[in-house]
This record gives structure tokens, sequence and C-alpha cells, in this order.
């Protein structure tokens, strides 16, 4: 099956799972997690990819909270 160019897509779930074309953006993550500021500040053109890089990184945000959630769970049933 050909790869489709995705275009008015705003969750990267949906581009994965439909087996579209996505330029790799996850190092805006670690860019994001590594300057520790209160605020950012992203501005790009209109249809650049704004509401899909934001969604990555709920995506990714949530993820994280459930693996540590998790571990607490472990930690405090272990303490019990």
């Amino acid at each position: 099956m050909k790869k489709r160019i995705p275009v008015g897509y705003e969750d990267i779930k949906r581009l994965i799972d439909g087996d579209m074309y996505y330029i790799d953006k996850t190092l805006m993550i670690k860019e994001l997690i590594d300057t520790a500021a209160s605020v950012n500040l992203y501005t790009r053109p209109r249809r650049f990819g704004k509401t899909l890089n934001l969604s990555m990184l709920r995506r990714f945000l949530k993820r994280r909270q459930r693996r540590t959630a998790a571990k607490l769970i472990t930690v405090i049933y272990l303490m019990i």
C-alpha cells in the first residue's frame, strides 16, 4: 500500500495508524524539556504543524504521566 501525504490531520495517532508520511519532530520534546522555561511560544505560518506538534507533546506527556503514576502506585503498594 502506498503511503499517503496527510493534509488537515491534527492527531499524531491518526497519522501513525494510517501509515502516512510524517516528519519526525520528537527532538522538539527534548528541547522543550531541556529549556525548562515557564512559557514557550511557537510561531509558525498557517498549516505548518503547530496543532500536530501539540498533539505529539500531549500524547508523550500523558504516557509519561501514566508510567509515573504506575511507578508511584507500585512503590506505595510495596511500602504497605
